[in-house]
């Protein structure tokens, strides 16, 4: 008998919504299938706004759209249903992580805050749904983030070969895998991934985001300005430890100095070189013993963030791909993962890669 549970993903890059299909038969973890439903130009507009630590928006604003995107989220499900052909009933349950719109776990009174009525996405769907995922963590004292690593664990862990997991989505954050029998798991967020190359670019040219690192590749990284960006504080905390778009921004981008110097092209150069080392500096503090290192998200799709990462590494860069998971569809199988682990009462996090004081079962059920 299936065993299917759908997980919904939509990252800090704001890009869209990653609807997977995922079977848990007999203990394995098979993706069924899988659908992607970009964001229009003017929701983005508005999900950005809601983001800035200083918005215009009113909570009249905030609840429209947290509504809006509960109506998207089930009509994800609701598409990806039809492309199978099955019915809402055959679904154990969905798994929901929510659009985020302020990560604050450094906060005085620490919080994180996901939007998309999960509510609605059960009402419409008629699938019980689990969501909220973040929150259970931080009330026991974690960062609420990230909540992937237990699921890198599941699907990508070797008992010969020690890897390391980093997802590369507006932020990085990263999986060690060890085979060191008494070793702990170990995450965090190294830091931007796409976030500031994408808001870089989107204030220089007429896209979104930089096609295969295109423009970055043009440019020249410029030492001077790397060596101001890598000395920020945040890449020297110790884990455990995230971080969100709302730290890393324009805006911090500006403090560290004039960027006048500079063609705009030669700050993307030297963005994507930061992801870059940032990442790189991540594995050889914590896994310097790794012998692979699996990207996904959407920054392994930038040839040119994919060569500087590989320039840096002692060992073979592959995307998850090589291991049968395309990178655009970790997130979401993680997200029915973690649906299945609550679904079946069963703890989510790992408090050593959150710093929560225990492993807790994670989400609001809503049936």
């Amino acid at each position: 008998m299936s065993e299917y549970y759908i997980g919904l993903m939509s990252g800090t890059s704001l890009d869209g919504i990653d609807a997977a299909l995922v079977d848990f038969s007999h203990g394995h973890i098979r993706l069924i299938d899988f659908i992607y439903q970009p964001f229009s130009a003017e929701l983005k507009a508005v999900i950005q706004q809601l983001s800035k630590p200083k918005t215009t928006l009113t909570l009249l604003d905030y609840g429209a759209l947290d509504s809006r995107l509960g109506h998207l989220f089930a009509a994800a499900v609701l598409a990806l249903l039809a492309k199978t052909e099955l019915p809402s009933s055959a679904i154990c349950a969905i798994g929901s992580h929510g659009q985020t719109v302020c990560h604050a776990p450094d906060n005085p009174w620490p919080f994180t805050l996901q939007i998309g009525d999960p509510n609605i996405i059960a009402e419409v769907t008629g699938i019980t749904t689990i969501a909220d995922f973040r929150r259970r963590d931080m009330a026991a004292n974690g960062q609420g983030a990230p909540l992937v690593p237990a699921f890198h664990r599941a699907v990508f862990s070797h008992p010969q070969i020690s890897r390391c997991i980093v997802n590369i989505g507006g932020i990085a954050n990263i999986t060690v895998l060890s085979t060191e029998p008494k070793a702990s798991i170990i995450g965090f967020d190294t830091g931007p991934g796409n976030t500031l190359m994408d808001q870089w670019i989107q204030r220089h040219q007429p896209c979104d985001y930089d096609v295969n690192g295109r423009w970055a590749s043009g440019g020249t990284i410029k030492p001077e300005l790397l060596q101001r960006l890598i000395q920020d504080d945040y890449f020297k905390l110790a884990a455990p430890k995230s971080t969100g778009k709302e730290y890393f921004s324009l805006a911090w981008l500006e403090q560290q100095g004039s960027l006048v110097d500079w063609r705009p092209k030669d700050v993307q150069a030297s963005l994507c070189e930061l992801t870059a080392l940032s990442i790189s500096q991540a594995v050889q503090v914590y896994a310097p013993a790794c012998k692979e290192l699996l990207i996904c998200g959407g920054g392994a799709h930038n040839d040119f963030l994919m060569t500087l990462i590989r320039q840096k590494m002692h060992c073979p860069v592959l995307s998850t791909h090589a291991y049968g998971i395309h990178p655009d569809h970790v997130e979401a199988m993680a997200f029915a993962w973690l649906a299945r682990q609550t679904h079946n009462k069963l703890t989510g996090n790992l408090k050593e890669v959150t710093g929560a004081n225990q492993d807790v079962i994670l989400g609001g059920v809503y049936v």
